[in-house]
């Protein structure tokens, strides 16, 4: 990275500040340039790159590397960036601001525990957990399905919508039995917004926000908030 590269994007985060900036570095023609892009998060606490600038960064030139600023923070790069630079195969250089520290991290095969996982939204939340859950005690690609902060308080219903699409069907209401089997929770939302996947035991797995990931028994609050059990059709039978 150049140092007018660099310049670029100290001054995006100068703007942008508390917030996150985000951006991507572009080759064109052998040269370096820093892109803007929209961070579509709400609040401070992380950043949602647009889709719609990624795309035109592509049409520009070759994306080299995701850019991002950690305010008020060191650049040290969180749990949430280690599994996103993985999934995007690029270098992700984060620069600490206004402390004007930059550090870059490359892609190395990281993949967040199971338990003890950090959240950050659309990243390492309760949905992410049943996808890592899925796939590496089962065999089984889940989808991913675009989500924003606080979707449920958006008129948006995306566990019941999305569950089909994903190969499940619902098996009864409170009473999973079966390694692999879904709860939908309703919680303080009108409709259900959180999931936990059973792992035998009576226990369930799951990632409240705000928590580590964590084993807990399935049960009780729990309970009484679940709308639904879901089944993989790959597991029934």
């Amino acid at each position: 990275m150049n140092e007018k590269t660099l310049g670029a994007i100290r001054e995006h985060a100068k703007e942008e500040y508390p917030r996150e900036c985000c951006g991507l570095i572009v080759v064109k023609r052998g040269r370096e340039r820093y892109v803007r892009c929209r961070n579509l998060a709400q609040g401070t606490e992380h950043f949602v790159m647009s889709p719609e600038d990624y795309a035109a960064a592509e049409e520009f030139g070759d994306v080299v590397a995701v850019v991002h600023s950690h305010p008020d923070a060191t650049a040290a790069p969180s749990e949430a960036d280690m599994v996103s630079c993985e999934a995007t195969g690029l270098p992700w250089h984060i620069l600490s601001w206004p402390d004007n520290d930059v550090r870059s991290i490359e892609p190395t095969g990281y993949k967040a525990p199971l338990v003890g996982r950090t959240f950050a939204h659309g990243v390492l939340d309760c949905w992410s957990l049943v996808r890592d859950f899925y796939a590496r005690e089962l065999g089984i690609e889940l989808p991913d399905f675009e989500r924003r902060d606080d979707w449920w308080a958006h008129g948006e219903n995306l566990y019941m919508e999305g569950y089909p699409k994903a190969g499940f069907v619902v098996v009864n209401q409170d009473a999973p039995e079966k390694v692999g089997d879904v709860m939908l929770m309703q919680r303080r939302a009108e409709v259900p917004n959180h999931a936990g996947v059973y792992i035998g035991n009576g226990l369930m797995l799951h990632h409240m926000h705000g928590r580590l990931s964590t084993r807990e028994v399935y049960g009780g609050y729990w309970r009484e908030i679940t709308r639904c059990v879901l089944r993989h059709k790959e597991l029934i039978g």
